[in-house]
């Protein structure tokens, strides 16, 4: 485990699997997202991984904690007001936190303290949560991976893990792992009471070697434990350890999902008799139970189950989950031998309804489901921080939590967030801001990176965006419907270059052309790729690859072309294109704005002077001509809490007159339009760092988007925002 909206006019545009009931009127919306790093003490490594992985709420729901194995420590937040979360502090424990769970004043801790594979140890510490110390510690007989308490019943999985890098790490590998139950004396567990349940001889596959992964406890106390490697489940008494039924997990079919690493989305491919080997599991009531079916050996299927108590299947997913993931952009096609990944899995009870909440360790998102009896129904989709780990139900207070794992900081990325979630009516939630319709075959467009925006010249609302490399292997110019909410991304065309697929292109501008699209397309000199500004027709079928003069190429840095718009017409018509960042002969703070002629080919430039910054780089990301004037993204390569400098910025066409290359180039002046600081931090999420794209409509109406990376070391959120009239 620690290893690791919906308006009735979408319906239309639902995919395949379960739908999004047009009638509901509660959703979640994210109303916080906490920076683990804001938990750290100054004497502490600022730079070192820290994590929230597993998560658990004291009774009130006005406190949380959650496990940092990195940092050996428990962590805790103070959501008394929801919204405004702070920092509790943390707890070290003396080994590695795998799992917690509240039970009265006392959060109970699985702590790994294992030498090795094949010494495995572990320990239940007990933390009192009047003064946040340590209780009490109650040996374990092996290494522990989860922990859940209900209905006077305390059960830890003993999962004693396989050494992946041992014989492929094929099963067996002994020590085997087992259970521990213990009954409860309100919230005191009694160290010498505690009662290992055997799981030897149960599963088909290394029955000698199970390894327990998660385990839940009923209202009944009774306990549903997944044996992950070895596809298997068991349901025990928690009173008296008796194993009262076993089964195996099974297989599930699968089609129409992409299974090759390509650098496009292609949901062609199929797996047969995939193994489930579930991860997360959960009860929904006394007699069905949940399971997230990751798969950390041969299996992943992609999707999560609902069975039965006796084991027999009640619900499969399937690839549903997976296709609605792609229609949002969270597909990790860079990822994709398991696909999504489905890992947590979490039920509870608000108002009328039992909620199933099913999280993707690799989308980053957390799929909310409406519990039926029968087959569920997807409700809306939650966008998390990177790699979920943790989910929380709390129903008292209309609030879910999400953790995630991934920890980016160290390295100038994103930090682990918790997020908070609450839920009240509203006519639609905030997320997505965008997604994909059906393609003819009737299955998600695939999309991603968007990278730059152009508007339709005559009709509102209607955008044109492209991809950029992370797909580079099918380069595509997607049509936006932004009219719709969310907006809604329409059809797809693949740039051509005599009939195939145009590779090795980086998209990152767009604009019209007279009978087509003018493509900026960044090089990667080190790789041998050059700028390319590109004409194609409406077909996408490639017409020119112009290259920048050889004089000035001299001078290119990787990080070249951003951005393209045209001014004029006829002879005067100005193809502008943006370089992100200085070249070498730019100076300091200043970048060209390059300006390619058509009528003669000639190419000019001028020089646009960007702000300072005190972390990272600035650069440009976008240019749009919008009236008398042109439009400018300046973004650093700040995220989260760490971003400065999200601007848009305007030059007049008066003050654009460029000069011959070579020479001196005439800087001009900008102006600020509007801090884009505010529009990104209305999710309530962290601040994404790429906007990327921009435009203004027939209407007159402004857009912003940003770039997910293809989900590529990104929670594959991304905001798609319409500003209005600037």
């Amino acid at each position: 485990m620690h290893r690791s909206f919906v308006a009735a006019s979408l319906a239309a545009a639902l995919l395949s699997g379960t739908a999004l009931s047009a009638s509901a009127a509660e959703y979640f919306d994210r109303i916080a997202s906490f920076p683990i790093t804001a938990n750290l003490a100054k004497d502490q490594d600022q730079k070192g991984d820290t994590v929230a992985e597993i998560i658990s709420a004291s009774e009130d729901g006005r406190l949380l904690v959650y496990t940092d194995s990195p940092r050996k420590e428990l962590g805790f937040i103070d959501i008394a007001d929801p919204a405004n979360p702070k920092a509790g502090g943390t707890l070290a424990l003396g080994g590695e936190p795998t799992s917690v769970k509240v039970v009265g004043g006392r959060a109970y801790v699985a702590v790994n303290t294992s030498e090795s594979f094949t010494s495995p140890s572990g320990k239940l510490v007990a933390v009192s949560l009047a003064d946040r110390t340590i209780a009490a510690e109650c040996p374990l007989p092996g290494q522990p991976d989860s922990v859940a308490a209900n209905a006077g019943v305390l059960a830890v999985a003993i999962e004693n893990e396989r050494n992946e890098e041992v014989n492929e790490g094929a099963l067996p590998q002994l020590p085997a792992g087992s259970l521990v139950v213990a009954s409860l004396n309100g919230d005191q567990v009694d160290c010498a009471a505690l009662r290992t349940v055997s799981l030897t001889g149960l599963a088909a596959v290394a029955g000698e070697d199970p390894e327990p992964e998660y385990v839940d406890v009923s209202d009944q106390g009774k306990v549903v434990v997944t044996l992950q490697e070895n596809n298997h489940i068991a349901v025990v008494d928690g009173k008296t350890g008796t194993v009262e039924a076993h089964v195996s997990a099974g297989t599930v079919d699968l089609k129409a999902i992409d299974t090759r690493k390509d650098g496009r989305i292609e949901l062609t491919g199929s797996m047969e008799k995939v193994e489930r080997e579930p991860d997360a599991v959960h009860w929904i009531d006394a007699n069905r139970f949940v399971t997230a079916n990751e798969g950390d050996w041969k299996g992943g299927s992609r999707s999560f189950t609902i069975f039965n108590r006796d084991g027999s299947v009640a619900y499969e997913s399937g690839a549903s989950l997976e296709h609605e993931i792609v229609s949002l952009s969270h597909y990790p096609d860079k990822r994709n031998k398991k696909g999504v990944e489905i890992e947590g899995v979490e039920t509870g009870r608000f108002g009328n309804d039992m909620l199933i909440f099913v999280g993707s360790e690799r989308a980053s998102v957390v799929g909310v489901y409406r519990d039926t009896g029968a087959a569920p129904e997807l409700v809306q989709v939650l966008p998390t921080g990177i790699g979920p780990e943790g989910l929380l139900a709390i129903p008292s207070r209309n609030l879910f939590v999400a953790t995630s794992e991934t920890d980016l900081h160290g390295d100038g990325g994103a930090a682990p967030h918790v997020m908070i979630y609450q839920r009240a009516e509203r006519a639609a939630p905030a997320y997505p801001t965008i997604r994909s319709a059906k393609n003819p075959g009737g299955l998600p467009i695939g999309w991603g990176a968007l990278s730059g925006l152009a508007a339709d010249k005559s009709q509102a609302g209607r955008l044109y965006a492209v991809t950029d490399s992370v797909y580079g292997a099918a380069p595509r110019i997607l049509t936006i419907d932004a009219t719709k909410k969310p907006a809604l991304i329409t059809a797809e065309t693949l740039v051509t270059r005599g009939g195939a697929a145009a590779e090795k292109l980086d998209l990152e501008g767009i604009a019209l052309a007279r009978d087509g699209f003018w493509l900026a397309s960044e090089g990667n000199l080190e790789k041998g790729v050059k700028n390319l500004l590109v004409r194609v027709d409406a077909k996408g079928a490639i017409q020119e690859e112009i290259t920048v003069p050889a004089e000035l190429e001299k001078g290119a840095k990787n990080y070249g072309f951003e951005g393209v718009t045209v001014t004029g017409s006829g002879a005067d018509e100005t193809v502008w294109l943006a370089v992100q960042r200085e070249w070498a002969d730019d100076g300091r703070n200043a970048v060209k704005l390059l300006a390619y002629r058509p009528s003669d080919r000639s190419w000019k430039a001028v020089r646009y002077p960007l702000d300072a910054t005190q972390a990272g780089w600035i650069g440009l990301s976008e240019i749009t001509a919008a009236g008398e004037r042109v439009i400018v993204i300046e973004r650093d390569n700040q995220i989260a809490e760490k971003a400065a400098v999200k601007k848009l910025y305007a030059v007049s066409l008066a003050d654009m007159k460029p000069a011959a290359l070579g020479g001196e180039l005439p800087l001009v002046q900008k102006t600020l339009v509007r801090d884009l600081q505010p529009d990104l931090k209305a999710a309530r999420g962290y601040v994404l760092d790429k906007v990327e794209g921009f435009a203004v409509d027939a209407a007159g109406n402004a857009y912003i988007v940003t770039d997910n990376d293809g989900v590529d070391n990104s929670s594959g959120e991304t905001q798609f925002l319409k500003l209005g009239k600037l």
